[in-house]
């Protein structure tokens, strides 16, 4: 398999032009000098579009190619208060001229803030245009959902279901497009990535980033670090997506090498710990990255852990995804306790 294989499958997914790929590939000099380990590299994935970006849009771009195809007028979609794939898909839908209506889960995240509910990205999906409806958390991601479209479908809407954070098969294929990119930057730059490593949650960004990188980076390993506190749900999901992507794009994919690695999601999904603040501070301070409690700084806190333990030589280059996720910070500002910042 090679790059040029990927990319010639990838063309048979059409996009609907959400996204201003392709995103940066930078060097995080400060960051791998303060730790100590590897060369470390960032995959700006929260640059990709309007909407304040995020990793979705790019499985959005493809995804919604569908929803034009079938001429749906609305979007419907679900996740938390503070959900950044609600988020992209109020931003998507404003782009392509759609409704937008939401699924808002209550309960699965306890709000730790007076600000939670009203800022963030929950204040960007009214700005954005889209109809919230709240659901309470039962566990069952998509089934509120595909229940909120029938409900439209009956009032005479031609609805099309995003799944809960862009994740299924097609939403795979969307993002091995990353890989595509990352294995271009990085042959620009002099060098093969020996690891990309991301916060996982839903599943198909590490799919997608999976089944790209045995078709055009064999020798780079695709690290996950959950975020959900539910390790072994996530890995299955993530092999369920990656197995249904590789069959749309007639690539062989190997699921042994599946890596989900746990221990860093803190006490529970949206719940930052010491370990998620202390990423955000340093990521901040020495390289100006903008982290979020829920997913990305989570995400480094997982690198952080695993360059301090010797998970890589120092003539590593190891690229961290930066997922994006912005917003959701300022909803988290009262509960972060950010303190003047220490080196050690």
């Amino acid at each position: 398999m090679s790059l040029e294989l990927l990319l010639s499958r990838l063309e048979r997914f059409p996009t609907v032009g959400l996204c201003d790929l392709p995103t940066p590939l930078r060097p995080l000099k400060n960051l791998s000098q303060h730790l100590g380990g590897p060369m470390i590299w960032e995959k700006r994935e929260d640059v990709t579009g309007q909407g304040m970006g995020g990793n979705k849009l790019r499985k959005l771009d493809r995804v919604l190619h569908r929803a034009v195809q079938d001429g749906a007028d609305t979007l419907v979609s679900g996740g938390v208060v503070q959900s950044n794939s609600q988020r992209q898909v109020a931003a998507a839908a404003a782009i392509l001229g759609l409704d937008c209506h939401l699924a808002v889960y209550h309960g699965r995240v306890t709000p730790p803030t007076a600000q939670y509910n009203t800022s963030g990205n929950a204040l960007l999906n009214h700005l954005y245009g889209a109809t919230l409806h709240p659901k309470t958390w039962t566990g069952d991601r998509n089934g509120p959902v595909q229940a909120l479209a029938q409900e439209l479908l009956a009032e005479g809407k031609r609805p099309f279901v995003v799944p809960y954070g862009v994740s299924d098969a097609l939403g795979a294929v969307g993002y091995s497009s990353a890989i595509a990119e990352i294995a271009a930057q990085s042959a620009q730059n002099g060098f093969t990535p020996t690891s990309v490593v991301h916060c996982t949650g839903s599943g198909a960004t590490q799919a997608g980033l999976a089944m790209g990188a045995q078709s055009a980076l064999p020798d780079c390993k695709i690290v996950g670090i959950d975020i959900d506190a539910e390790p072994e749900r996530v890995k299955g999901d993530v092999i369920e997506y990656a197995i249904g992507g590789a069959a749309l794009l007639g690539i062989p994919f190997d699921a042994s090498q599946i890596e989900v690695i746990a221990g860093h999601a803190g006490p529970a999904y949206g719940i930052p710990n010491d370990a998620t603040i202390h990423a955000l501070q340093i990521a901040g301070r020495f390289e100006a990255l903008t982290l979020d409690p829920v997913y990305s700084a989570k995400g480094m806190a997982g690198l952080i852990a695993l360059i301090r333990t010797g998970h890589w030589k120092n003539d590593d280059n190891v690229i961290f995804l930066n997922t994006g996720g912005t917003p959701s910070l300022f909803a988290y500002a009262d509960a972060l306790s950010i303190l003047p910042f220490s080196r050690s």
